[in-house]
Formats: C-alpha cells, structure tokens, sequence
C-alpha cells in the first residue's frame, strides 16, 4: 500500500476488481504452482491487504516491510516450501502460461534461480522468478546492500559464480512493452486492456498483442514512464 508513485496501487480498482484480485485469479490458472501466498507486512496499512486476502479465500504472510528479503525467506519456510514462485503485486496481466514456462524450466534444468526478467523477450509486466530454497536461504544470510534485500533476489543474479542462473526467453522480443503498474499512466493503460476484454481476467498475453496490433495507440499511454532503477527502492 506504500507505493510512492501510485499509493494503494495493489488494492486500486481495475475495472470492478482490486488489483491483487486480478493477479490472484491469474495466477490460479497456472498449472504447476501448488499453492499461492500474499506476502506482505505487517504495517497498519496493509491491513486492508488481509481484509482483501481474506475475500480472496488467499494465504497471507506478514513480515518486514523494508527488508522484503527476510519477509520472503520467512514466508517460504512458514508454507514449508521447496522452492518460490516470485510474481510481484504490481502486475495484473501476468501471464499463467509465461509462469508455468518459468516454473517447468526451473524443474527441469534445477538451477538455483530461473527467471524471464534476466534477458528481458517478454513485456515488463510478465516477469517470473523462481528459486530455491536453500538459494533464496544463501540470499537472505548473505545480501549486505538495502537493495538487495529489498528486491528479493539481485543478490543471486549479480552473483553468477556462486549460484546457477538460468535465463528464460521467448521466441520474439517484446521487451519494449510496458505493462506494469506503478503510475497513473499505467494504470489507464492496464484498465484499457481491461475494459477490451469485457472487464474479464481470463484473457492471455497473446490476446494483449493481438489488441495492440489493432490498437497501437493504446501502447503509447504509458510508453514514456521511466522503470525506476533498483536502488530507487
């Protein structure tokens, strides 16, 4: 809820649904996650993120709000979990089929860490990052930088000598679409597709394409929005 660009951003209304609602509901079409956990702080604020958990009939987890890696780390051995499954809040078009890809890689291959964010094909909006256990572990023992621990996992990519890093691509680079929500513009971008697809949350990212291509003036709402650099927060 402490978002500065776009305060309350994960509760917003989307087109008669939170935000959360809708990355939720996406993400239960995946295949191979076993379970979803809202993690999120234990600050006053995010009380209304329980309440909408609650609703959701969705796990929540509560933990630091600065150090996001310890709040991780905590929630991934609360649930008891082998590896995470990391979709941030801000992305309501997440895509069950671009996650389940990620995840089936990360089995397949058993890196310690898989992601589509590495090499960026897809648009920002779609990232999934895998990792385990025990690397997720090394991280939140190890990580020294405010960054660091506050995005997760940079400790493990800007470390490719101690762990095994696997990047996940796509077939066509479409890394130059945003479709996050961090400001104003972004979010009538988002509504936009929503109020396209009927105000519905099962369409798929290839639905989205095939929208731009028939509306490409729908991808210059937000084209301009700078991505804030890591150590912004």
């Amino acid at each position: 809820m402490g978002s500065t660009r776009l305060p309350g951003k994960v509760l917003i209304d989307l087109v008669g649904e939170s935000v959360l609602a809708r990355v939720v509901r996406r993400l239960r079409r995946a295949d191979v996650i076993d379970e979803i956990v809202v993690a999120t702080t234990t600050s006053a604020a995010d009380d209304a993120i329980v309440s909408e958990c609650e609703r959701l009939s969705v796990a929540v987890f509560r933990g630091q709000e600065d150090d996001v890696l310890d709040r991780y780390y905590h929630a991934a051995h609360w649930i008891n979990a082998d590896a995470i499954v990391r979709i941030t809040s801000d992305c309501p078009l997440i895509d069950a089929e671009i996650t389940d890809n990620t995840i089936r890689t990360f089995i397949n291959c058993k890196p310690d860490y898989a992601s589509n964010a590495l090499q960026r094909t897809y648009p920002r909006g779609l990232d999934t990052e895998v990792i385990s256990c025990d690397a997720l572990t090394h991280a939140w023992q190890e990580a020294p930088l405010s960054y660091q621990r506050a995005h997760v996992t940079p400790y493990i990519y800007e470390n490719p000598n101690r762990f095994r890093i696997v990047p996940v691509r796509g077939d066509c680079d479409y890394s130059d679409l945003r479709w996050t929500l961090d400001t104003p513009e972004d979010l009538t971008f988002i509504r936009a597709i929503y109020e396209r697809m009927d105000n519905e949350d099962s369409f798929s990212w290839r639905d989205v394409l095939a929208l731009l291509e028939r509306e490409p003036q729908l991808a210059e709402l937000n084209r301009q929005v700078r991505q804030k650099a890591l150590h912004e927060g």
